[in-house]
């Protein structure tokens, strides 16, 4: 069995299922904005709920929609959970008899933890994070213990945001892999996928019913549907050699003239990974008294658009706000690609609903076009 129906009624079941044994993070209403938190009962997902964005704007919109899953992304990704803003590296103690490291302190302890409701642009945003945490010539501990820990039931989108590009980067709306389970809204039911073995031990004595065409031919009309209603795009085939062609251009101080380099974009984004570390020493070991010294080094989220990230020894490398726009620019839609082999941007629209003054990426790369 690979495909599923379940009345909108018992998806509760799977969810009431899934709280026995998981840690449920899914969509949740808090300050008026549909974040990513824990949640303890099926109703605190956010249904019938819809947003306004626009550049620089975000409107949550009262839950009289008929649909469950009428609404978007908000700021929050599985960034947030699985390469946590502040965490733990290691701990370090010294002493007379020498330097012990223990590394146990960053494994994260194995709970199990369910995200539900998330979005095609983010589970492609989680393999793109996988390439750099998991993929490299040292794993990131924390990071594959939570993603080993985690079971996914995505949402195929149905309805966009305003500043969504996700088809032309080829990350949505429809979820294609990278998932345990992949939920579709029809009218009067659920379409479920199912991706894994995991996926499939959820449905156990579930009362679900036999998919026919009608049920699939509706979840491809849904889909194209949304597409349609997708307003923003960027032309792939063009990079990285547009951004190559264009590295002295006058849009870039044209841009650092609005950017405030407040971080916002660096921070919303699922693929922003750049952080920073520090030592973290407790004071009783600057006494000669006490010989031992110990502390833990301390790993934090950080952004290229802060001064002092690419301040080294002699000076700094990108000191101005131009310089630092064009790289976050040109990581995401320049370097990426030479590195492995496809855009850092999965057109989630985030960094342009979340940036104050309305910067809008699709916008930028457009204006490259023209001298």
């Amino acid at each position: 069995m690979t495909k599923a129906k379940i009345k909108k009624d018992h998806l509760k079941l799977i969810f009431d299922r899934l709280k026995t044994s998981h840690k449920i993070i899914g969509p949740k209403v808090e300050g008026n904005v549909i974040v990513l938190a824990k949640i303890a009962d099926f109703h605190d997902i956010p249904a019938g709920y819809k947003e306004q964005q626009g550049r620089g704007t975000y409107r949550l919109g009262s839950g009289k929609e008929p649909q469950t899953f009428s609404f978007s992304v908000g700021p929050d990704s599985f960034k947030r959970f699985m390469s946590p803003p502040v965490r733990e590296n290691f701990a370090f103690k010294k002493s007379k008899k020498g330097i012990s490291i223990n590394q146990n302190s960053s494994r994260v302890r194995e709970i199990s933890t369910a995200f539900i409701g998330m979005r095609a642009c983010d589970i492609a945003a989680l393999r793109l994070l996988d390439k750099v945490f998991l993929e490299g010539p040292v794993k990131d501990v924390g990071y594959d213990s939570l993603r080993r820990n985690s079971l996914i039931v995505g949402i195929n989108c149905l309805y966009p945001g305003d500043n969504c590009f996700c088809s032309s980067m080829d990350a949505g709306p429809e979820i294609r892999d990278g998932f345990d389970m992949a939920v579709t809204e029809l009218d009067d039911s659920f379409l479920l996928e199912i991706g894994t073995a995991r996926g499939r031990e959820i449905l156990n004595g579930l009362p679900i019913d036999e998919v026919s065409d009608k049920d699939l031919s509706e979840k491809v009309s849904k889909i194209e549907n949304c597409k349609k209603m997708i307003k923003k795009s960027i032309k792939v085939s063009e990079l990285p050699y547009l951004i190559y062609r264009n590295l002295e251009h006058p849009r870039w101080a044209d841009v650092a003239g609005r950017c405030l380099a407040c971080g916002n974009c660096t921070q919303v984004c699922p693929t922003c990974f750049c952080n920073s570390s520090y030592d973290n020493l407790q004071l009783s070991g600057i006494s000669k008294k006490l010989p031992e010294l110990s502390g833990a080094r301390i790993r934090t989220w950080d952004s290229c658009f802060s001064t002092n990230f690419a301040r080294v020894h002699g000076g700094n490398f990108r000191p101005s706000r131009r310089a630092r726009y064009r790289q976050w620019m040109s990581h995401k839609l320049a370097y990426w690609i030479d590195q492995f082999g496809s855009p850092g941007c999965v057109g989630c629209g985030r960094c342009i609903t979340w940036c104050p003054v309305g910067i809008d990426i699709t916008q930028e790369l457009e204006a490259l076009h023209a001298r």
